[in-house]
């Protein structure tokens, strides 16, 4: 009974467990870094570390940002310009529209009369007098007519609105079409009118026939045809194209 009271040295004296193979790496690990840390070039050559993996990384970025995306890739179809209703492709850049003859075929008419020029010679200028009654007016225009006089459709100059359509008592019926940059063509001495105001014309289209006037009777059926640039008339011969 005595020896089972007793107390063996592994009873009564309490040691320190060893510690685990992954504590003392632990504490080796620790111990590691404080070192390094505690080193003065430490936290300099950290910090150039960092700025150059940055700046390695907008490099790259900006590379991918510039580098073109080949087109099988976007699963988009590229298209140089706008397409026309049979499928075609036009440049996207289209160059300004420009002035042409009222008239089909200017070759098979005969200029009858011509623009009032101050530059020109006093002969051509008396050629280009209108008169009525009493009264000499200078011709703001240039008048077209047809060797037979058979009527002849009349064209749209250019594309535009029509802003004018009236008929008047000596100049017959009138047309006027607005265009771009200022410019617009006045149409008159007109028979069987196909446009009213406000409607928008394309170059080229049929807007009336020539006919017959009052004013200038003795030219018989003829266009009588004004262009005009910020509010001025000029030559057509000189802006047509």
């Amino acid at each position: 009974m005595k020896e089972d009271n007793k107390i063996t040295p592994l009873q009564g004296e309490q040691k320190d467990s060893p510690k685990s193979s992954e504590g003392r790496e632990a504490a080796v690990t620790g111990t590691f870094w404080k070192r390094l840390l505690a080193k003065k070039w430490v936290f300099p050559a950290t910090y150039m570390a960092a700025a150059a993996i940055i700046l390695a990384l907008m490099w790259v970025y900006q590379d991918s940002a510039n580098s073109p995306i080949p087109q099988d890739e976007t699963g988009l179809e590229v298209s140089t310009g706008e397409k026309t209703t049979d499928g075609n492709a036009v440049p996207a850049t289209a160059e300004a529209e420009s002035l042409g003859w009222p008239v089909s075929n200017k070759d098979s008419l005969e200029l009858t009369m011509e623009y009032f020029d101050v530059n020109a010679s006093s002969e051509d200028n008396q050629a280009a007098m209108v008169e009525y009654g009493d009264t000499f007016t200078p011709h703001t225009g240039i008048d077209l007519s047809s060797p037979n006089q058979e009527p002849f459709e009349v064209l749209a100059a250019m594309g535009g609105t029509v802003t004018r359509v009236d008929q008047l008592p000596i100049a017959g019926y009138v047309v006027e079409i607005k265009h771009d940059n200022g410019l617009s063509t006045l149409y008159q001495s007109l028979d069987d009118v196909q446009v009213a105001k406000g409607d928008e014309v394309k170059k080229g289209e049929k807007i009336a026939m020539a006919g017959r006037n009052e004013l200038e009777k003795e030219l018989g059926v003829h266009l009588h045809f004004e262009v005009w640039k910020d509010g001025k008339p000029v030559n057509p011969e000189t802006v047509i194209q």
